[in-house]
């Protein structure tokens, strides 16, 4: 594991104080996750781009032509 000094301004320091006591972590853990959820955030959407480029449309529209036309069950209908 590596430290990192990291400046913040004294309200950003305060409210992640106080996110991090009402999530009951600490400081350094609170910083970790948000870190982490960024980098999985980009990620993710790295991975998404680089599955839509290798995507074919012609494949797309024929799966999808191939959906019955039919109304939704009712518990799934979004109204």
């Amino acid at each position: 594991m590596s430290t990192l000094s990291l400046r913040l301004p004294d309200s950003l320091h305060k409210k992640i104080r106080e996110l991090a006591s009402e999530e009951g972590v600490s400081i350094n853990q609170f910083i970790t996750f948000a870190a982490l959820e960024k980098v999985s955030t980009l990620l993710a959407v790295d991975y998404l781009k680089e599955r839509a480029q290798s995507g074919d449309r012609h494949v797309f529209d024929a799966v999808l032509a191939e959906v019955p036309d039919v109304e939704p069950n009712a518990s799934d209908r979004i109204d």
